[in-house]
């Protein structure tokens, strides 16, 4: 496969070239959905899935392959859907919520097997549904169930930490954690199946019940592990919605009956949908929303360092990250440098087919964003900017050529608004305080990563910066790992802290029971303790 667009024009293959270990017929799977611990078949309309990957034909163009189908939902079936998660909740008093901690470990522990049995189909719909690499498709699947692990881990130990009795003023208490309700889950495109997870997962096992609605891009990928949620949770626990976002969750959140809404996307979407709801200030909301993440390269950084992880920031998964580097400040004694550096790396980038071995740049799922960025690119140019990589902002259908931008004008879109994707505005500096200017007035507040060694320099950046962006990385990329770091933004970036013990808390709430400390009601709580009648007041101790 070609490195550049200098190499042959044929990029994708034909039908004879795919190997036959991730070659796809049309997945005919993903026309059913889940509500009630029923797997259904949808009857109704369906959406036509269309892959990033374009197969040729013989010696020739094609286009984008069909890849399969998935259900256009009624706002009558989505409430349908919600009433099955309403009746496992029961206001609080369903077999779920009032199940022990670890009773509901047992349930999420055998899924995690289930889970398993299906990766090679799930990796296999990730690469050709959004384009993903192989490597990075098998290791979102194989990171999701470590988060999984680590999020019943996580739970034990909160529960460890709650099993004995705090005394205080003449009261008795134990105080634990209680589940918050129906929730809503809704992931993004970029990491559908792990990002969805991340909120799904912790939801779950504090007790709520869940409905989940997967991205417009990265549907078909969840149909495998229907008949796994099916299997290993009480009826009405785990529920699907899919269709048009208007048709089918305007109508959850306009009907008051969801407690929870976890999104992660655009705050424009987020906004909108927490205003549907009647009693706003009812709904918990955890968004993980825009981003904007600057790369500062000071005068005294290391450049190879520097240009090897500002490409691996800028870049990964063809810049599709919310955690993605999308702006880089260079100093302006290095700038010439490390653009020039920055462009030959990103030229070494290979280009091709989620399934080639060691590819960076593959094709782009979302229907017409390669002309979007074109149009980013033309606009800066215009602007006095110049590409310069060989190659770079060349469209071949799904595909666009990474474009580096240098110098980028701060007035132009690509360097205000969320590109995501690959195309990357280099921006020299004279002074830091233009670089804390610009993050200031920058409406987003997820990351920022700073290059350089003097420990003088870098703290009058790390000291404001950390009270504008949740993250200030240090000669390495932004990233959302390890998960047992917080994963958090300010102002449009975020709303909740989501990491492994983080999320725990955040899809419950503090609920104790309390008693003066009398001896009639010490030997109350002594019966319930010693006799197991309750499920919450207990010191039973998970290993």
């Amino acid at each position: 496969m070609p490195t550049t667009v200098d190499a042959p024009k044929r990029v994708f293959p034909e039908v004879a070239e795919i190997p036959a270990d991730v070659r796809m017929d049309f997945y005919g799977a993903a026309d059913r959905y889940l509500v009630g611990g029923e797997v259904r078949l949808w009857s109704g309309p369906r959406q036509r899935v269309l892959s990033p990957v374009c197969v040729a034909g013989s010696g020739g163009c094609g286009g984008p392959f069909e890849l399969g189908e998935y259900p256009l939902m009624t706002a009558e079936a989505a409430l349908e859907v919600l009433d099955a998660a309403c009746r496992a909740y029961g206001q609080g008093c369903g077999r779920w919520p009032t199940m022990s901690v670890a009773d509901r470990i047992h349930h999420l522990e055998s899924f995690i097997p289930r889970m398993q049995a299906v990766r090679e189909e799930v990796v296999c719909l990730l690469m050709w549904e959004i384009g993903k690499s192989r490597a990075d498709s098998c290791k979102e699947f194989d990171r999701t169930v470590d988060y999984i692990r680590d999020t019943i881990e996580a739970l034990k130990e909160l529960d460890r930490n709650s099993s004995r009795f705090a005394v205080e003023q003449g009261f008795v208490a134990q105080i634990r954690r209680s589940p918050l309700g129906v929730v809503l889950c809704m992931g993004p495109q970029n990491y559908p199946l792990n990002e969805t997870f991340t909120t799904l997962i912790p939801a779950l096992i504090m007790g709520n019940t869940v409905i989940f609605k997967p991205p417009k891009y990265g549907v078909l990928l969840h149909a495998p592990l229907l008949e796994a949620f099916a299997s290993s949770f009480p009826p009405g626990v785990v529920n699907t919605v899919y269709g048009d976002g208007p048709t089918v969750v305007g109508p959850l959140i306009e009907s008051g009956r969801v407690d929870v809404l976890a999104f992660i996307g655009s705050a424009k979407v987020a906004s909108l949908l927490k205003h549907q709801h009647p009693r706003p200030n009812r709904l918990r909301c955890v968004l993980g929303l825009d981003a904007k993440n600057a790369a500062v390269v000071l005068p005294d950084a290391d450049l190879d360092l520097a240009v090897s992880e500002c490409v691996l920031g800028a870049l990964s998964f063809n810049g599709q990250r919310c955690t993605a580097i999308k702006i880089i400040f260079v100093h302006r004694s290095l700038a010439d440098e490390f653009a020039q550096r920055f462009a030959r790396k990103v030229e070494q980038l290979k280009v091709g087919m989620p399934w080639d071995d060691g590819v960076h740049i593959t094709p782009l799922a979302e229907q017409g964003r390669p002309e979007w960025f074109k149009g980013l690119v033309d606009e800066a140019v215009a602007a006095g900017a110049k590409v310069i990589n060989r190659g770079g902002g060349t469209i071949d259908q799904t595909l666009f050529y990474p474009a580096v931008v240098y110098p980028a004008d701060l007035k132009t879109r690509i360097c205000q608004i969320e590109q995501f994707g690959p195309v990357t505005p280099i921006v020299p500096y004279d002074d830091e305080r233009e670089v804390i200017d610009w993050v200031v007035a920058s409406p987003f507040g997820q990351q920022a990563a700073l290059f350089g060694n003097d420990p003088q320099r870098l703290s009058r950046l790390i000291d404001p910066l950390v009270n504008q962006v949740s993250r200030v990385n240090i000669n390495s990329q932004c990233q959302r790992g390890p998960d047992k770091f917080p994963f958090v933004g300010r102002k449009d970036s975020a709303e909740g802290t989501l990491s492994v013990s983080d999320a725990l808390r955040v899809f419950s709430i503090r609920s104790l029971v309390a008693a003066k400390s009398t001896e009639p009601n010490q030997r109350i709580v002594s019966g319930i303790v010693s006799g197991r009648c309750s499920k919450f007041l207990s010191t039973d101790f998970i290993f």
